[in-house]
């Protein structure tokens, strides 16, 4: 993150003998030059913004970066997420993690801040810097008070720009990222994750993992992450959203004397191409548990599409029912849902843990096919969205929940003020456009299966 730095000025003092009268009278006058009022150097002009819906969130340029700030006055919490955009897109089978073991390997030590000096501050200050990968971007972001803003930015730049990337630090780095890696074949469900992530998008960027594998990890040298971040950390990866109690004044000052004196670079931020139309399919994992875990996912729409809230409320109705059919009255499971993956081009699903995924998998098969073939009623869809509205906001209330949200209506919709009528085109959605976002997209569903191969049968799970 951000460094403060500190200038220093010092006067000079003229000291200026006096001459007798007589010396006076004999030279001549000496002309000087008036003095002129010294001036700070010229800023660059302000970007013209563009202002939000609601007032108090614009966006605008800073050395090139585009920034979105929502003013909230409610609290003294800043949110700032630096946006690192392509995501996986950046990535190669063979450096998959890299950028996550980068900028973890930051937090270790930079030029300016010795490892335990940047943690001492950051203890002392109180504020945090995560990391957060994903496929479409990685997120560093800084949660701190107005009053510790600038310190905590100064750490979070200065990470970002000149990580000391020690080689012994970077070695405990990659051991706990490889630990953590191995750890996931011991989670059913951190397991069942990563396979059907891997089989949903086989051949697409979105197959590759953004925190790597244990052969990519392992395989990391220091030179190969002071290489990427050469190359990588440029000012037209980056885009920065905070939201907080912070004037544009001050945002930009912290953004011009630190991220925003890195290079260009020649990154241009774009969708990533669809995804491949693949059959259904599944992969199995064995493994002896009380319980087996079966998750399969369709692709889904673009989210600049009408669809995408077709399908997210589709997903909605298919959960509750699911709910309702397979735990409540048939009691075959304690965790079912049809989840709805927000993503540049997001993704369905289905998802259970039971001791009879044969049977689980035919009412999943028949409730689809109820939300194919008929309509939910008006007011029952009335209702549902005005509870999904009230549970998505309640899960987004937070500022860097507020900057989450307007990153992506920037990012995947390219404009920011989507964020603001996102109730209303979830008003706009029909039953019938809930009835065809299922038809359309609810098949072809790629599984994956975790637990005991005798207890599910292959051909029910390519009837989806």
């Amino acid at each position: 993150m951000m460094r403060p730095r500190v200038m220093f000025m010092a006067g000079a003092m003229l000291l200026v003998g006096a001459a007798s009268l007589e010396a006076q009278a004999t030279r001549a006058p000496v002309r000087r030059p008036p003095v002129r009022p010294t001036t700070a150097p010229a800023q660059p002009p302000a970007s013209p913004a563009v202002m939000g819906d609601d007032s108090l969130t614009m966006k605008f340029e800073v050395s090139g970066i585009p920034v979105i700030l929502r003013r909230v006055t409610a609290n003294n919490v800043v949110a700032a997420n630096l946006y690192l955009l392509g995501g996986v897109r950046q990535l190669t089978p063979a450096t998959q993690g890299i950028e996550t073991m980068l900028l973890e390997a930051s937090e270790r030590g930079t030029q300016k801040y010795p490892r335990d000096v940047l943690r001492t501050k950051m203890a002392r200050m109180g504020s945090v810097i995560g990391v957060s990968p994903g496929v479409d971007w990685t997120v560093m972001g800084l949660r701190a008070t107005t009053t510790s803003l600038d310190s905590t930015w100064a750490i979070l730049a200065d990470r970002i720009m000149a990580p000391r990337l020690d080689p012994a630090e970077v070695e405990l780095i990659r051991e706990q990222f490889v630990t953590a890696v191995s750890q996931r074949k011991d989670s059913p469900d951190a397991l069942l994750d990563f396979m059907a992530d891997s089989i949903t998008f086989a051949g697409h960027p979105y197959g590759l993992e953004p925190t790597g594998t244990e052969e990519t990890l392992s395989a990391l040298k220091v030179s190969d992450l002071r290489t990427y971040q050469t190359q990588q950390m440029v000012t037209s990866r980056m885009m920065l959203v905070v939201v907080g109690n912070v004037t544009r004044a001050r945002v930009e000052k912290l953004v011009r004397e630190s991220i925003g004196r890195l290079p260009r670079g020649t990154y241009a931020w774009t969708l990533p191409e669809p995804p491949a139309d693949l059959p259904g399919a599944y992969v199995i994992a064995q493994r002896q548990l009380p319980t087996n875990y079966l998750q399969g996912y369709f692709h889904g729409p673009q989210a600049s599409s009408k669809d995408y809230a077709s399908l997210r409320l589709a997903c909605a109705v298919l959960s509750g029912r699911l709910f309702g059919e397979v735990r409540q009255r048939r009691n075959l499971t304690y965790s079912v849902n049809a989840p709805f993956v927000e993503r540049a081009f997001s993704m369905g699903g289905l998802y259970v843990t039971t001791t009879q995924p044969d049977e689980v998998l035919a009412i999943m098969q028949q409730q689809i096919r109820a939300l194919q073939e008929g309509t939910i009623t008006s007011d029952g869809l009335d209702r549902l969205v005005q509870q999904f509205i009230v549970t998505y906001f309640l899960d987004n209330e937070t500022n860097a929940d507020q900057a989450n949200m307007l990153a992506r209506a920037e990012l995947y919709q390219s404009d920011f003020r989507r964020a603001s009528r996102f109730v209303d085109e979830l008003r706009s959605v029909t039953p019938e456009d809930i009835q065809q976002a299922a038809r359309k997209y609810m098949t072809k569903v790629r599984w994956a299966y975790v637990g005991d191969p005798s207890k599910v049968t292959p051909a029910r799970l390519l009837r989806f």
